[in-house]
């Protein structure tokens, strides 16, 4: 049996395998074998760390989602404003990029299959509650501070969430409207509206 380290490099290396297949062919036509051959590895290597094709999927949605999360991580400790670290946040999660754009991709494929699988759909839930979390502990810092509006700052962090999935699925089906520039404007427009350039402000 390979080494703890040797088995962690390789599960990696298949999952990435596998978010590039979904990508790039969609979550119906990936096949074992297309996942085996971008890892450089024999199918039979991919069972070993996957006993099927499900237990692959679920596992690369998962990959996708903690991958995403870690990219992001610098974000959350910067010693900058609220505001400036929630346009930074948002930002990052606009598919302008290409790796952004790939793990949206596989986002919209997790969504798709959600809506038949209760194991995935739990995921959705669970991956929601996180990004939610974060952006709302955000907002209630630029309230203490007074540079966010005082208002329900979970509601605030649903507004922003629904607002970067609703553009960066325009952006993946090719929408000529929603571009890149476009879609930036349009949140610094939302973030603009909820900040305050100075002073504590109570909204009622």
């Amino acid at each position: 049996m390979a080494r703890p380290s040797v088995e962690a490099q390789r599960r990696e290396q298949i999952l990435r395998a596998a978010c590039e297949v979904i990508r790039d062919k969609g979550i119906n036509a990936l096949r074992v074998s297309d996942v085996a051959a971008r890892a450089g590895m024999s199918t039979g290597a991919v069972h070993y760390y996957f006993e099927t094709k499900r237990a692959l999927t679920h596992a690369a949605f998962e990959w996708n989602f903690t991958r995403s999360l870690a990219r992001r991580e610098v974000i959350l400790t910067r010693r900058t404003s609220p505001s400036e670290r929630l346009r930074a946040f948002v930002s990052s999660y606009l598919p302008g990029d290409d790796e952004t754009t790939a793990a949206w991709h596989v986002w919209a494929e997790t969504w798709v299959e959600a809506l038949h699988d209760a194991e995935l759909r739990a995921l959705n839930e669970r991956v929601y509650e996180e990004w939610r979390s974060m952006i709302t502990e955000i907002i209630r810092d630029g309230q203490a501070d007074g540079t966010i509006i005082d208002r329900d700052p979970v509601l605030l962090a649903d507004t922003v969430v629904s607002l970067v999935d609703g553009l960066s699925m325009q952006a993946l089906v090719g929408s000529r409207h929603m571009t890149a520039s476009r879609m930036h404007a349009v949140c610094e427009h939302l973030i603009d509206a909820i900040s305050v350039s100075s002073g504590r402000v109570k909204v009622s």
